[in-house]
């Protein structure tokens, strides 16, 4: 399938290569318009990639040949997909905190369409705390960025920071191309983050969870095509700003459960991902609970909360499917196998929590369902743990 795919070019040695990453896209049959930086046009001439590519390139957004266009509007909206080769400190830095001073980076704030990033530059730049902050914050706005490699750099010696070969870049890109229609015409809930239960207005009940892997899952199933719900109660880690991706403030258990019975009907799939609180106070004070002097202790009655996931496994229909989540300090697939029986999900994930996952960005899991032996991941990271529920529901589904 064609696409049409904006390749932008930013100022480092490895601009040749991208030259080449130009011509693998066109011979896999990908319509290729070019944007470059100053910078990369000392290393490599517009007319080279203006010749090839049968277009002008984006260079200026004062150029008289495009000032009557508002050119970086057109090539953005004009791009289904968006490519940054060679991905330099600098251009990296620039669209992690939304800095428009030029063509490319203009032309890229304005993009609506999905964004590759390939990283190239000294492994001292790529260390820095600063590049990792800003790749994190790439990644966190639903930015796909490609590990460089280790080798020699053109410093003369060798470290991690090198650009990968292009036809390693332009595989990454087809696999990516291949699987965003996966889960297409589908739409899909994810929850994420830990529910909340008022004690009174400064003080609840919750948990330890940040939200990355419902956040994370919620990317991963936009990014392959689905219409995602993202529903979040107290989180730590950024909301995601994907177009495909509506997102609900569902703070208590109950504001959860309530949103849950309105849309689940209405989609295919539902991943719950939140820590959901057992309990909440049976009465909620509606001032700050001042400091007892008479007494040392508090005493607050809890009430239990409705069961989210067995409430909503249990009015799924046949082509709908349920995953839970399994967040255990001990007996982790003991209890898990048990919240399978209970819940009626197709799928749970269980994970022990006693070991730093609450805001760590990895993870290690185990998959149980119903007539299947248990499926261990190795510890990965919470984004490809994501990639593969979502590629375990495109499955399921289409079965």
């Amino acid at each position: 399938m064609m696409t049409r795919i904006a390749v932008y070019l930013s100022g480092g040695i490895a601009d040749y290569k991208a030259v080449e990453v130009v011509r693998n896209l066109q011979k896999m049959g990908h319509e290729v318009r070019v944007g470059m930086t100053k910078n990369a046009e000392a290393f490599v001439g517009k007319q080279t990639l203006a010749a090839l590519t049968k277009h002008p390139v984006l260079d200026d957004l004062w150029a008289e040949e495009v000032i009557h266009k508002i050119s970086h509007i057109e090539l953005a909206d004009w791009s289904e997909l968006a490519l940054v080769v060679p991905a330099t400190a600098n251009i990296i830095a620039k669209l992690a905190n939304g800095i428009a001073d030029d063509a490319v980076s203009t032309t890229l704030l304005a993009t609506s369409s999905p964004i590759m990033v390939v990283p190239a530059m000294n492994t001292h730049m790529w260390e820095k705390a600063a590049t990792q902050r800003n790749l994190h914050n790439l990644e966190q706005d639903g930015i796909l960025v490609m590990e460089p490699a280790t080798g020699r750099l053109a410093e003369g010696y060798s470290g991690k920071g090198r650009m990968p070969e292009p036809d390693e870049i332009s595989s990454w890109m087809a696999d990516f191309l291949n699987k965003e229609d996966i889960l297409k015409g589908k739409k899909i809930i994810v929850t994420a983050g830990g529910t909340i239960e008022a004690i009174d207005p400064v003080r609840y009940i919750g948990n330890r969870s940040s939200g990355k892997m419902g956040i994370a899952i919620a990317q991963e199933a936009a990014k392959c095509g689905a219409e995602v719900s993202l529903l979040v109660g107290n989180i730590t880690a950024a909301l995601p700003t994907d177009p495909h991706i509506k997102i609900y403030q569902t703070k208590s258990a109950r504001e959860m459960l309530a949103k849950l019975q309105e849309i689940f009907p209405q989609n295919d799939g539902l991943v719950m991902a939140a820590a959901v609180a057992d309990y909440h106070p049976k009465e909620y004070v509606d001032h700050k609970i001042k400091k007892n002097q008479a007494s040392d202790n508090l005493t607050i009655e809890l009430e239990e909360n409705p069961d989210i996931l067995k409430t909503i496994a249990q009015t799924k229909r046949s082509d709908q499917i349920v995953v839970g989540f399994a967040a255990e300090t001990n007996d982790l697939l003991e209890n898990a196998h048990r919240k399978l029986e209970k819940k009626h999900a197709d799928f749970i994930v269980a994970n022990d929590v006693s070991k730093n996952v609450f805001g760590s960005d990895e993870d290690q899991v185990t998959i149980l369902s119903k007539n299947r032996e248990n499926d261990v991941w190795p510890l990965m990271t919470k984004k490809k743990v994501a990639e593969k529920i979502v590629q375990l529901i495109a499955d399921h589904l289409t079965k």
